[in-house]
């Protein structure tokens, strides 16, 4: 059975699939935010890998069939920004404005934590693009000496918690306008957050669809000035 796993490119797939498929028909049956599917399907796929004792490196054998997805899926987030073109138009100084002080938020929130807490070079580095995309963070991690396995981690349970409870944090502090909500989600919590605006609204979605190319256009450039605050 070991030997099948070990040499089947399928087995990564068919795990998360399975597993991601199990946390949708949770999130369905009981309806709790925190109930993420995502946030289940990890928890499974650690279980299963720690119970049967199967290396990372054969798992991702197939994973990376997964990831290979990431680069199009995000491209396909520009359909419902295309549909409010004339909402972006209206509102562009703001909305950049908006997008632009949220990256510069994400980044000095990391810098601050980092010697707060005395992180190594390497790690901030790794936590600096958390708040991008997958497919663009793990080329920024590695541009400036990151460690891309603590940034994919870091980059995934802010996507999470973005969605969990991004629209509780927004109702907080009293932030109604679908532009604001749209832009808080998809520029603190990239795709995963703005699978969250897409449920709330068809602006929510499309404008965090585009935060999430302006973030992480933002983040290239001024990660690697960042990365020197720290050596």
């Amino acid at each position: 059975m070991r030997e099948v796993i070990n040499n089947s490119v399928y087995f990564g797939v068919a795990i998360s699939l399975i597993s991601y498929i199990i946390g949708l028909m949770v999130k369905k049956k009981f309806k709790y935010n925190i109930l993420n599917p995502l946030l289940i399907a990890i928890i499974i796929v650690i279980v299963i890998l720690t119970t049967f004792d199967i290396d990372y490196d054969t798992y991702n054998q197939g994973g990376e069939y997964i990831n290979f997805l990431l680069t199009p899926a995000t491209v396909c987030l520009a359909i419902p920004l295309y549909h409010q073109l004339d909402l972006l138009k209206k509102n562009f100084k703001a909305i950049m404005a908006g997008i632009l002080a949220g990256s510069f938020s994400n980044l000095i929130g990391i810098f601050a934590l980092s010697l707060m807490f005395k992180f190594t070079h390497e790690i901030y580095a790794s936590l600096l693009p958390k708040s991008i995309t997958t497919a663009i963070g793990l080329a920024v991690s590695g541009e400036i000496g990151g460690i891309p396995t603590i940034t994919v981690v870091s980059i995934s349970l802010t996507g999470i918690s973005g969605n969990v409870i991004g629209e509780s944090v927004c109702k907080l502090f009293r932030i109604k306008d679908p532009i604001s909500v749209g832009l808080a989600l998809g520029t603190a919590s990239h795709a995963v957050g703005t699978a969250r605006a897409l449920e709330l609204g068809e602006i929510e979605g499309a404008m965090s669809s585009l935060s999430i190319a302006v973030a992480g256009l933002i983040t290239v450039v001024l990660a690697p000035i960042f990365a020197n605050f720290l050596l």
